[in-house]
Formats: structure tokens, C-alpha cells, sequence
């Protein structure tokens, strides 16, 4: 692409400015994106921790709930009995300039909604296991959404900082080329103009 500048020491300087702030922000940007990604990783790792404990405790909670309904007939009428619960909050935490959530659900002391006499242990069993899941399902949220928020920014940062580093730095290198060259050109005809002038009146 042609350069449309005028090769002059204050445009030389202008441009080696901002070739200088260009490599400072690909250098930020690279940073801030490796620093993004770890802290995915991270939240990867956690993530697929948080899952094999669901995965794990809904097969337990759905076989306490199998031996329930054996023992005990069909427990949908139970199942009725449970609350619903109001104790989810989420809140936001910045890493790196990328909001990212914090769920919490407040852990409320256990109590059944149903009445002893009627169930057994297998029930009390099955209530206790989903109700872990519960809180796990929380936590689980809030490190997927995370996990998806930093991977939308990695791929913005990585965006910008191609674009700083394939295109803006080079053409910069390239713009302080030409005005450099230029210039020693322009130099170089000042000074043979000078030697002819100096030889004309010295032959004078």
C-alpha cells in the first residue's frame, strides 16, 4: 500500500511515537490475554470437578429416591412438600477488565417439609443429596458463565492484538522507513548541492 505522507522530521517523530505506543499496547494486550487465559483454565479445571460431584450425587440422590418410592410408593406428593428457595444472589467480580459473576446460595439450615411418620431414611436420603446438588448446580453456574465470558474477552484481546501486531506496527515500520529514507535522500542532495556551490566559488 502506498504511503500518503509527507516525509518531514516532525511527522518521523509522530509516527515513531505512535509505532512506540502500538508495541506497548500489543505487549499489554498479550499479557492481558494470557493472563485471561489462565484464569480460564482455571475455571475449567473447577468446572469439570464441580460436574463429576453433580454427576456423582445425582446418581446417589436418584437412587435414594428409587428405594424411596419402593419403600414407600410414589413420593410426588412429598416432593410438593419441599419449599422453593429464594436465597440466590449474584453479584460481579472485574478480572482483567471482564465482569464476571459470583452466584451464591446462601446455605439455610436443614429442615424437612415433610412429616417423619410418613418416610424413612431412604427419603430423608434422597432430600439431602439434592440438596447438595442444588448448591453445586449454584457454583457450577457461576464458573461456566465465567469460563464463557472469559473466552468471549481472550477472543476480542486476541483480535486487537493481531491487529496491532499484523497490521498497525507493521505499516508504522514501513511509514518510519520511507520518511527515514527520504530524508537521508533529501540529506545526502543537500550536502552534493552544498560541495558543488563551495567548488563553483572557490573556482570564482
Amino acid at each position: 500500500m502506498a504511503i500518503q505522507i509527507v516525509p518531514t522530521k516532525g511527522n518521523l517523530l509522530a509516527t515513531k511515537k505512535s509505532l512506540a505506543l502500538a508495541r506497548t499496547g500489543f505487549e499489554l494486550l498479550d499479557r492481558k490475554r494470557n493472563i485471561l487465559i489462565r484464569e480460564m483454565m482455571a475455571l475449567i479445571d473447577r468446572a469439570n470437578e464441580i460436574q463429576d460431584k453433580i454427576d456423582q450425587t445425582y446418581e446417589e440422590a436418584y437412587s435414594a429416591l428409587k428405594m424411596a418410592n419402593v419403600t414407600l410408593g410414589i413420593c410426588d406428593k412429598i416432593a410438593g412438600t419441599v419449599p422453593y428457595d429464594n436465597n440466590l444472589n449474584v453479584a460481579f467480580r472485574s478480572v482483567m477488565g471482564v465482569e464476571i459473576p459470583m452466584v451464591s446460595l446462601e446455605r439455610t439450615p436443614v429442615t424437612l417439609s415433610y412429616g417423619l411418620m410418613e418416610t424413612n431414611t431412604m427419603m430423608d436420603n434422597a432430600f439431602l443429596k439434592f440438596r447438595e446438588v442444588k448448591y453445586m448446580t449454584a457454583e457450577l453456574a457461576e464458573v461456566e458463565n465465567s469460563v464463557y465470558r472469559l473466552a468471549d474477552a481472550v477472543k476480542k484481546t486476541q483480535k486487537r492484538a493481531n491487529a496491532l501486531k499484523n497490521i498497525m506496527i507493521p505499516r508504522f515500520e514501513q511509514t518510519v522507513k520511507f520518511i527515514s529514507d527520504a530524508l537521508e535522500e533529501k540529506d545526502r542532495e543537500e550536502f552534493s548541492r552544498l560541495k558543488v556551490i563551495k567548488r563553483q566559488k572557490n573556482a570564482g
